[in-house]
């Protein structure tokens, strides 16, 4: 990537807030580009700073990309597309309709106004949810058949789907499958398995757990930034149209493994079980990321356990005041 400006949609949220940081950390311009939806607090710490530019956007704008340049910088060299309602419950609660216009078709006017503008790399977030059940037990791989449970997995595919068809393209489409991120960044979210569950650990002394053997995959947000940043850096030719699940190998769970993780932190914890069949996000499934270690020579540098021991330092040294706050959710409901 020629030109270290980086475009990031969705800045201000769990993923973009944390990347802003760590873009700007190695000397990148950074413009951020969200509606803040969960308010802009997360990037206050930035404001002032030479390398970093701010707009209020929405991202359904057909130009709200091209409009969001700031005159004195070259156009970005990559676009980070981070922006729309991210999860299964925030995708039923806003119904197909919203869920496919922000997810889907402002990806497609994104990605076509990175095009115009001549922009080298366009990266997008996608989700390992796109796999939902594994059909034979074996870890999925970024060839494996996507088998999607929820609206949200339908609309990352329509999304990556139309990336794979713009491979030829002036801007190199690249998409990563995130695991279930974890940990602490500038605009937390505590509607995610780990963090929730250390939350009602620490707060109720109680974890009520639903699909217990299921098996998930997870990442720390800090190395999800890092991977990310690796997919800016590499050789086009070695990411150009190319889709890699992003986790680690280690990152692969059971629920009660999670569960045995909170309770080493905080033993008083009685956790209950209960049964619940739901039209929601099902997964259970162990997840290969043999080819980003190949290609991109990406491992993780966190774990569970350190995610575990860093959101309980956060609640209890009062790091985050009011972590209930509906503004630490994207979605109120979450099936644990």
């Amino acid at each position: 990537m020629t030109d270290k400006h980086v475009l990031i949609t969705g800045g201000a949220g769990y993923i973009g807030s944390l990347l802003t940081s760590e873009l700007i950390r190695a000397n990148y311009r950074v413009t951020v580009l969200d509606s803040l939806l969960f308010g802009g607090e997360s990037l206050v710490p930035f404001l002032h700073h030479p390398n970093f530019h701010f707009v209020k956007a929405d991202v359904t704008e057909p130009r709200a990309i091209k409009d969001s340049l700031k005159d004195s910088w070259q156009k970005p060299g990559a676009i980070v597309h981070l922006a729309g309602i991210v999860g299964f419950p925030a995708c039923q609660a806003v119904g197909k309709q919203v869920a496919w216009k922000y997810n889907v078709e402002a990806t497609e006017m994104a990605f076509e106004q990175s095009a115009d503008l001549g922009v080298e790399r366009f990266v997008f977030a996608s989700t390992y949810s796109n796999y939902g059940l594994s059909s034979d037990g074996r870890p999925v791989t970024e060839e494996s058949p996507l088998n999607p449970q929820s609206l949200y997995a339908e609309t990352k595919i329509a999304s990556e789907e139309f990336l794979l068809a713009q491979k030829d393209a002036v801007t190199a489409p690249i998409s990563f499958r995130f695991a279930t991120l974890y940990g602490i960044s500038p605009r937390t979210r505590f509607d995610l398995i780990v963090n929730q569950f250390v939350l009602d650990a620490y707060t109720k002394r109680q974890l009520l757990i639903y699909q217990r053997g299921y098996s998930r995959s997870f990442v720390h947000v800090q190395d999800v930034a890092r991977g990310i940043i690796m997919g800016l850096e590499a050789d086009e030719s070695k990411v150009r149209g190319q889709v890699f699940n992003l986790g680690t190998d280690g990152g692969n769970y059971t629920k009660d493994q999670i569960v045995n993780l909170v309770l080493k932190r905080m033993p008083e914890t009685v956790v209950e079980y209960k049964n619940l069949t739901f039209g929601g996000d099902m997964r259970d499934i162990t997840v290969s990321f043999e080819k980003i270690k190949r290609v991109l020579g990406f491992d993780t540098t966190l774990t569970v356990d350190d995610g575990v021991r860093e959101v309980l330092h956060a609640l209890k040294t009062g790091l985050i005041r009011n972590p209930l706050d509906e503004r630490y959710r994207n979605a109120q409901f979450i099936v644990q």
